[in-house]
C-alpha cells in the first residue's frame, strides 16, 4: 500500500490547460484531443458533456467523457470526472470552466501505479486472514485454562 501510494504521487503528472475545438495536450506517453462539448439532460442535471480522443504512439485508446453538471433541484454544480482504467495506469479528465468561442479549461491526470494501492490493501487483508488462521495461535488459545483462585490463609484457617 505504501510503496502504490509512494509510486502514485512520485509518478503522477497533471497538467491545466485550455482547449479549443480541435486542439491537443500531451501528458505522459498519452495525447488527448479535445472534440467539443454538448448540452445533455439527465433525470436531475443538465450538463456539458466534453468529447476527448485518447491516443497513445498514434493510435486512439480510449475517449472520454467528463462533465460539468447543474442539478436543478439545489442549483448546484458539480464536475463529473472521466476516468480510463488500465492495468498499469489511469487517465482522467475533467471540465474546469467554459471559456470564450467554445474552449474550456481541462485538467488532465496521467496516475501510473494506482492499481499498486488496491494490490497492497489486498496483500495487507491476506496476511490478516493467514494470520487469524494459524494453528499455533489457535491451540494456544484453546490450551489455557480458566483461572481459579486460590483461598488466602486466613481463609484456609477459619475452614480448619
Amino acid at each position: 500500500f505504501i510503496v502504490g501510494v509512494t509510486m502514485v504521487k512520485g509518478f503522477e503528472t497533471e497538467k491545466d490547460v485550455r482547449m479549443n475545438v480541435g486542439e491537443t495536450a500531451t501528458i505522459g506517453d498519452y495525447l488527448f484531443r479535445f472534440d467539443g462539448a454538448q448540452d445533455v439532460v439527465g433525470p436531475n442535471y443538465t450538463a456539458a458533456r466534453g468529447s476527448f480522443a485518447v491516443s497513445r504512439d498514434g493510435r486512439e485508446t480510449t475517449v472520454l467523457y467528463p462533465e460539468k453538471r447543474r442539478y436543478t433541484a439545489q442549483n448546484q454544480v458539480m464536475t463529473e470526472a472521466a476516468i480510463d482504467p488500465g492495468l498499469l495506469r489511469d487517465l482522467y479528465v475533467s471540465l474546469g470552466e467554459p471559456l470564450d468561442n467554445g474552449a474550456w479549461s481541462v485538467r488532465l491526470y496521467h496516475k501510473p501505479f494506482i492499481d499498486w494501492i488496491w494490490g497492497g490493501c489486498f496483500i495487507m487483508a491476506l496476511g490478516g486472514v493467514l494470520a487469524i488462521s494459524d494453528r499455533r495461535y489457535r491451540i494456544a488459545w484453546r490450551r489455557q485454562e480458566p483461572a481459579v483462585a486460590e483461598p488466602t490463609r486466613a481463609a484456609r484457617r477459619k475452614v480448619a
